[in-house]
C-alpha cells in the first residue's frame, strides 16, 4: 500500500506559526502531519468502517528546509504488518530533493472501544 499528502508551504505551515523555531521554513510538526496524512492516505478505503488507524510512533529525519510558497510531497509506503501494528516508510521531497524520511507505525483499534476509553467521563 502506497499513499501520498502533498501542500505548498504557507505562513501557517511555517516553525514560527507552530512555536517550533524561529524561521519561516516549513516547520516540523506540520511536516510529520503531511508524513501521517500520506500514512492514512494509503489505508483509504482499505479498512473496515468498524476499524481507525491511530499513530503511535513516528522517527522522522527533518534533513533540509522549505521555504514558504514551495510544494512538498510526502510519500508512505506500507513496510510491515505486526498484528495490529502497520510500518511505514515515510520521505518527503520538494523541488530541491529529499527533505526528511523515516517511518511512522500505526495501530490498528476497533474505532467503538477507542472512543469508550479514551473519551467518555
Amino acid at each position: 500500500m502506497r499513499g501520498t499528502a502533498s501542500l505548498v508551504v504557507s505562513e501557517f505551515d511555517t516553525s514560527v506559526a507552530l512555536g517550533s523555531g524561529d524561521i519561516n521554513v516549513l516547520g516540523t510538526p506540520r511536516l510529520i502531519a503531511l508524513c501521517e496524512a500520506a500514512t492514512v492516505s494509503a489505508l483509504a478505503d482499505q479498512l473496515d468502517d468498524s476499524v481507525a488507524s491511530v499513530g503511535m510512533r513516528i522517527r522522522v529525519d527533518h534533513l533540509q528546509p522549505t521555504p514558504v510558497g514551495v510544494a512538498v510531497t510526502a510519500e508512505a509506503v506500507l513496510d510491515k504488518i505486526d498484528g495490529r501494528r502497520l510500518t511505514f516508510t515515510v520521505s518527503v521531497s520538494d523541488t530541491g530533493g529529499l527533505v526528511a524520511a523515516g517511518k511512522i507505525t500505526r495501530a490498528l483499534v476497533d474505532r467503538a472501544s477507542f472512543l469508550d476509553k479514551c473519551c467518555t467521563a
